[in-house]
């Protein structure tokens, strides 16, 4: 039994939609920011006494179609066939927009290659994450992570990026804990087939992903903040702008957006970010917390998470 702890990551230049689906493939590069605060561990035993893979996720037995496509792919790898006992506990709402899958899949991949007897480089690790959820490819590394679009299996990957001296923070407002009403999968998929948007937000998110490179590299916080903020509401117009049209924007998701945006014109350093949820999240730094909390409590009492940069994928257990 292999016991493997992956946290989750938000992503400042987002992904949104594959070129290839059955690789993963995605049409730009990425940046992210791994979590500390939310996180999965997962276990997994190869067991031949076992007559099917087995699943459970925070303590409810669930479809082995979650979990068996990407057991298959590293007992090709390992040339192993026994079937896997895998039990996962999510330690962040599950489908609510808080990338609950990128820290599932990244430690499956890390608890699964290890439990066969594979022994992975941080990059392969992350190549094999990725074919379970393209954001998980990040999440085999801590703190600022680029996930390279690449062309191909061996060439799209994740790796660290310097940390710049910014001690950054980041408070979740939690608007829905709810499971989403659509998947990231269909929607994606729906967004690049139909929405007229979603071009120029290919072209936009790519030249965006140099420009966040240059930002992180002279530590500008401000820098990093816009283009943050900008790629969310790009990849969310695109998403609005499909066939049919769709948002997982709710009333409070706006509230939130406009007090960040309130809270800036004041001069606190806070920019806003959303995934596929309704959920926002407020890039800050950590100095800036207690600000961010004040203005935000009066609306959100009770629904906001402080986190700071996040570790690597680790074995808690082997």
């Amino acid at each position: 039994m292999t016991l493997a702890r992956a946290h989750t990551n938000i992503a400042l230049i987002k992904y949104w939609g594959k070129r290839d689906a059955a690789l993963i493939l995605p049409y730009t590069s990425s940046i992210s920011l791994t979590l500390a605060d939310f996180y999965t561990d997962t276990a997994v035993t190869f067991d031949p006494a076992l007559d099917a893979d087995a699943f459970t996720l925070d303590g409810t037995v669930r479809p082995t179609t979650m979990v068996t496509p990407f057991l298959d792919l590293v007992r090709a790898r390992a040339g192993r066939h026994a079937f896997a006992r895998v039990t996962s506990v999510n330690h962040v709402p599950t489908a609510a927009g808080l990338a609950s899958s990128a820290s599932a899949y990244a430690a499956l991949a890390l608890a699964a290659s290890r439990a066969a007897g594979l022994r992975l480089s941080p990059r392969e690790l992350s190549q094999l994450a990725r074919r379970g959820s393209g954001s998980a490819s990040r999440s085999i590394f801590g703190g600022l992570a680029i996930w390279h679009r690449g062309t191909d299996d061996a060439t799209s990957f994740a790796e660290p990026l310097p940390a710049p001296n910014l001690k950054l923070a980041m408070v979740v407002v939690l608007v829905s804990a709810a499971a989403k009403t659509r998947s990231s999968r269909s929607l994606m998929a729906n967004t690049v087939a139909t929405s007229p948007y979603y071009p120029a937000w290919v072209a936009h998110n790519q030249a965006a992903v140099e420009e966040m490179l240059a930002a992180i590299d002279a530590a500008d916080f401000a820098a990093i903040g816009h283009l943050t903020e900008q790629s969310a509401m790009q990849m969310h117009a695109a998403i609005m702008a499909g066939d049919p049209a769709f948002t997982y924007f709710e009333p409070e998701t706006l509230v939130a957006w406009q007090a960040v945006q309130a809270l800036r014109e004041a001069g606190v350093p806070a920019y806003a970010t959303m995934d596929a949820g309704p959920n926002v999240k407020v890039l800050t730094v950590q100095d800036a917390v207690p600000q961010v909390l004040a203005a935000l409590e009066p609306q959100f009492a009770g629904r906001l998470l402080t986190t700071t940069p996040g570790p690597a994928a680790t074995i808690l257990e082997d």
